[in-house]
């Protein structure tokens, strides 16, 4: 019977200790500083239409593609731009509109 209640304290003891840690878990993250701060908008570039925008032409969309691309990512990005220009036409192309 006395083994019992020294297994039964252990125990105890154990999940006691586990329930105190626990809580630190979440903070310690949260504590760390962010690694870069956010990137904010060019003031200049304010006039020019989003991605995927109404205003937004074929040359537009193509002229946002880096100078730096490799081919077929140019080829793809060159593929995205012309799917949105007939999608966007297509759409305006429905009367009433």
């Amino acid at each position: 019977m006395r083994t019992d209640q020294i297994i039964m304290g252990i125990i105890m003891v154990a999940l006691l200790a586990f329930i105190a840690w626990l809580p630190a878990l979440p903070t310690q993250a949260a504590d760390q500083p962010a690694a870069k701060p956010a990137a904010s908008a060019p003031a200049g570039g304010l006039s020019i239409a989003a991605a995927g925008a109404v205003g937004d032409t074929l040359q537009a969309c193509v002229a946002r593609i880096p100078k730096d691309a490799t081919a077929g990512q140019r080829m793809i990005a060159e593929q995205g731009c012309k799917q949105e220009a007939d999608a966007r036409a297509s759409f305006t192309a429905v009367p009433g509109r």
